[in-house]
């Protein structure tokens, strides 16, 4: 059986984490759910390959070194080549002690880790969603 045709290319998604296990288990199941993935382990890598590739999504640990991920997503957010692409947070710490600090740093959503890779999933459909009824800038 034959696959239907697909419209446009597949989605990319730039995952962002220091942990390569987690890298590896996000993007092996983003690929297996029709995502293409591009990987970076540092803040700074993230940035390089966020003006490179212009990804559809972007999956941002908070916690990473070089260049932590509220920063690089400040910087995303206020680039004219990166500030409508959408950013879900990926963090281990449930964001209590700051309720707004993602949404301040420019995420557009979180995720608590760990999380269901079926979580996950949803949530980058949910902003490729999302991002297709903004008004194009």
């Amino acid at each position: 059986m034959s696959n239907p045709p697909e419209e446009g290319p597949k989605p990319l998604v730039l995952v962002v984490d220091d942990y390569q296990d987690a890298r590896e288990m996000y993007a092996e199941y983003l690929e297996f759910s029709g995502f293409r993935v591009a990987e970076a382990k540092n803040g700074a890598e993230a940035l390089d390959k966020a003006f490179e590739l212009l990804p559809d999504v972007i999956l941002m640990d908070l916690s990473l070194p070089v260049i932590d991920g509220w920063e690089a997503t400040r910087r995303l957010k206020n680039d004219e080549r990166t500030k409508t692409i959408p950013v879900v947070a990926l963090t281990g710490h449930a964001l209590t002690g700051q309720p707004g600090g993602a949404q301040d740093a420019g995420c557009d959503s979180f995720v608590i880790k760990p999380c269901l890779p079926d979580a996950l999933v949803e949530e980058v459909r949910r902003m490729l969603a999302v991002r297709k009824t903004l008004p194009a800038r």
